[in-house]
């Protein structure tokens, strides 16, 4: 099967053996991926991932250890743990000290025609959603994960930092919880999306003349978090989304003085993100660019490299 390969930083299409399926997983098709900003930083050297790259997909499942999940369209959670370990036991298995992830860490991804995973990281889509809805599942489920970090109350004022993928997402997940959210970004084009749902945006430099009481820094970039502290109340809390190859410096005295927290935010729950998903309670068609078919991946790629663009998928 062709699958799209990150070896030695290099990005290539190449035949590869179908995987096997082991018990408890399923084989599935892949119908539809979508590129994103950690796929980008994984060919910068984030993580030092080789293999085959790609981690948000809807596909079906062809073969399976449970008969009754063959035919079934799914999503997959991309944290596969391994249900022993001190985390696994409390509960947070997508902290798993030896867990491999999709695409990322030591599990090859969904760039390719077939792919397994544990049925006990699947869910089965409604019939509602569509095969391009359902790519954004995983990356909205990661915007709702800061619903589950942390209270918005109606009168709370946001900011997201950021008019990239995840960053659009996250604006309209904070506009369910408030009505008082604001973007920077750098992008016209996508920035006029979040306006036309009421929420407010301004380019980079611009300000409002205020500060907000929470920030939710998705930028990818290392300069974020520095900004994100230009414009964060005195007890505050910033949560940072980003995820690059390099290191950010951060000002440690004023998070101290002005008794700022600071929250990562990583995956987050399916079963929610279906749930919006199917309600229509966020717009993710919309941000869809490009379907390039997989053995044209190169171009995809190139594509989703320039600043304007929004989402590109692949279909095998």
């Amino acid at each position: 099967m062709k699958a799209v390969i990150l070896i030695n930083g290099e990005l290539k299409v190449e035949d590869i053996q179908s995987p096997l399926l082991a018990e408890g997983e399923a084989l599935i098709k892949v119908l539809k991926a979508g590129l994103c900003n950690t796929d980008m930083e994984l060919i910068k050297g984030y993580m030092d991932f080789e293999g085959v790259l790609g981690h948000e997909f809807v596909g079906r499942i062809v073969e399976a250890s449970e008969k009754d999940w063959v035919g079934k369209r799914v999503v997959g959670e991309i944290n596969i743990s391994c249900h022993e370990c001190e985390m696994c036991q409390t509960g947070n298995s997508k902290h798993c000290l030896s867990r491999q992830v999709l695409g990322i860490q030591k599990k090859d991804g969904v760039f390719t025609e077939y792919v397994t995973l544990p049925l006990s990281n699947l869910h089965v889509l409604p019939s509602e959603i569509s095969d391009i809805e359902a790519v954004f599942v995983e990356p909205l489920a990661a915007a709702l994960e800061i619903l589950e970090q942390i209270r918005i109350r109606k009168e709370h004022e946001v900011l997201v930092l950021g008019d990239g993928k995840l960053g659009l997402l996250i604006a309209q997940v904070m506009q369910t919880q408030t009505p008082h959210v604001f973007c920077v970004g750098h992008h016209p084009r996508k920035l006029t999306l979040l306006q036309k749902k009421g929420i407010q945006t301004s380019l980079e430099g611009q300000k409002w003349g205020q500060m907000f009481d929470v920030i939710v820094e998705a930028t990818g970039n290392p300069k974020g978090l520095s900004e994100a502290l230009c414009w964060i109340k005195p007890r505050g809390r910033i949560v940072v989304k980003s995820t690059f190859h390099g290191e950010s410096k951060l000002d440690l005295s004023r998070m101290v003085v002005d008794e700022i927290q600071l929250i990562g935010s990583r995956c987050g729950p399916f079963g929610k993100a279906l749930e919006f998903l199917k309600k229509r309670l966020i717009d993710v068609i919309e941000l869809v660019d490009a379907d390039f078919p997989l053995e044209e991946a190169q171009k995809a790629f190139e594509l989703a490299k320039k600043p304007e663009t929004m989402k590109v998928l692949l279909t095998p």
